[in-house]
């Protein structure tokens, strides 16, 4: 018989058996504002449908157990042969399979596909980011592929199907592929001009063998991998089937898998290539060319990807509040509290704003949005994924000790956070790339001052901003060593003009004075207390049922 020394109360109930689309304005008007009236509503049905599966238990469940359960390496059987294989919990490929199903891995060929597949991305990500992995990288292979008409022509229709296939066979006999990538090595990181891996050429037309090692190696039971190369022209790009046509192994030694801060639930191991067949991608000498759209749209993935986990964060924390009584109320009505939601929210519609706003130019396609894109996303990719983990750790205190105690699910969000910073290039890599094409690329920069214009005069502390940001911009010269503050103030502008144009007077006013106006302290909860936050955060709050 259970004690009966007190009875629980005040406690709060899950935030379950919801529709993390829907309940989502900022996003769901994004999708409304991007997308032609002649799909909108397809589009909403989908992704309503993602929506209520990812707020579902199931789908909760499903993340808890493959983070409880990370992916184990086998490379030998009973007798000794090498196997290279990795295994999952099933949970792992439900949810896999339930993504590849909505679509996520299918944007180049459909219309509006970057913007249903970035909401999509964002949505199905709260309920599990580590198998977001191989979806951005199978979804970013398609650029790169299409350098060559004949790899694009075979493997293109697998990496953008609808059906997910777990196993490894030959392509050909599959209805769906999935593709990682392999480009950073021991001695170099991101510096990849340095690796060593070589690439030997044979006879056939574009193959080659491939001998070195992969210090990274993301989601290696996929299908297919695109990896850098050394090859007698030069740094070249190479697609490494792990199942050759004829059924038979590739060589792809699985050396360990990676123990992680989080994305425990993904495997990223180190590999080993020893004459291992390989498909060249592009020109030999080009590699980095080749690659480099795949990167970008990585990047974007890291965008969305931080957006999702700061939405999933900040929905919990005022959940939270909204049930939990202190002090002889309810937190949410404690203006403290209010001050420090309002804070978070306007950090995450921000960021969800500017993602979708990339995912709608690379629907586009124009000569205006491809030089927009060029300097947006590494900038975007910077600021974007550095916010992540300081608004993430601030929510998780909202929720006090329960934030701190796993069942929350609030330590698994932290522990991802920081990843979308790093992967892709870290945080001064993507301030070097925005300063290599505000200096070769005139362009980008014209474009990006169009963007942010469109909202001058609405406001005078963007407008502000936006004479300081010339200033900045006016002298480029030993600029290296600002970087990461020139970078910082021109992902506020681009959020702060994209907000004034759409978002409700009450958020974009919020954004301006403290992120523009400098009315702001140095942590969350520091916002000017004349502002509209009551209205700031219940526009945040995930709407249940």
């Amino acid at each position: 018989m259970a004690p009966s020394t007190h009875t629980v109360t005040n406690q709060v109930p899950p935030l379950v058996g919801y529709d993390v689309f829907a309940g989502d304005r900022a996003l769901a008007e994004a999708v409304e504002r991007h997308l032609e009236p002649g799909i909108l509503d397809e589009a909403r049905e989908e992704l309503g449908s993602l929506g209520r599966s990812a707020g579902s238990a199931q789908a909760q469940a499903w993340g808890a157990q493959a983070n409880e359960n990370p992916p184990r390496l086998r490379t030998h059987d009973r007798y000794g042969h090498r196997l290279d294989e990795v295994e999952f919990h099933p949970s792992w490929h439900r949810l896999l399979g339930h993504a590849v199903t909505a679509g996520l891995t299918d944007a180049w060929g459909r219309r509006g596909g970057h913007v249903r597949r970035a909401a999509g991305f964002l949505v199905w990500t709260q309920a599990e980011a580590g198998h977001g992995c191989p979806l951005s990288m199978t979804h970013a292979a398609v650029p790169a592929l299409r350098t060559d008409p004949a790899l694009a022509a075979e493997w293109e229709p697998l990496l953008t199907s609808h059906v997910y296939e777990e196993g490894l066979r030959p392509a050909s006999q599959k209805a769906g592929a999935l593709f990682g990538m392999g480009m950073t090595e021991k001695q170099g990181g991101t510096d990849v001009r340095s690796n060593t891996t070589r690439a030997e050429p044979l006879a056939g037309e574009g193959e080659y063998l491939l001998t070195g090692h992969k210090w990274f190696c993301s989601a290696p039971m996929s299908d297919g991998f695109l990896v850098l190369a050394q090859a007698p022209g030069g740094l070249s790009c190479f697609l490494v089937p792990r199942v050759l046509p004829d059924g038979a192994r590739n060589v792809f030694a699985i050396q360990r898998l990676k123990d992680k801060l989080g994305n425990r639930s993904n495997a990223s191991g180190e590999v080993e290539f020893d004459g291992t067949w390989a498909r060249r991608v592009g020109e030999e000498g080009r590699g980095v060319r080749t690659i480099i759209e795949m990167v970008a749209a990585t990047r974007l993935d890291c965008v969305v990807g931080s957006a999702a986990l700061m939405r999933q964060a900040v929905a919990q924390a005022i959940h939270h509040s909204a049930y939990r009584s202190a002090f002889g109320g309810l937190l949410i009505e404690k203006p403290l509290m209010r001050n420090v939601l309002a804070d978070l929210a306007l950090e995450s519609e921000a960021a969800t704003t500017l993602a979708l706003r990339l995912a709608a130019a690379y629907d586009a396609d124009t000569e205006e949005e491809r030089p927009f894109l060029r300097i947006a996303v590494p900038a975007a990719k910077y600021w974007v994924t550095k916010r992540c983990t300081a608004v993430v750790g601030e929510a998780l205190e909202c929720l006090g000790g329960n934030g701190y105690v796993e069942e929350s699910g609030m330590p698994r969000l932290l522990r991802e956070a920081p990843l979308n910073s790093i992967w892709e290039g870290s945080g001064n890599v993507q301030a070097l790339d925005v300063l290599r094409a505000l200096q070769r690329e005139p362009m980008a920069l014209d474009a990006f001052l169009r963007e942010v214009g469109k909202a001058r005069g609405a406001d005078h502390r963007l407008d502000a901003a936006i004479k300081d940001l010339l200033t900045e911009l006016a002298d480029l010269d030993a600029v290296e060593a600002r970087a990461r503050r020139l970078v910082e103030r021109m992902a506020l502008v681009l959020q702060g003009s994209l907000l004034l144009r759409w978002a409700p007077p009450e958020v974009a006013d919020a954004f301006c004075a403290s992120r523009l106006g400098g009315d702001w302290g140095s942590a969350f909860g520091t916002l000017p207390h004349s502002l509209d936050l009551a209205t700031v955060v219940e526009r945040a709050r995930a709407q249940e049922g």
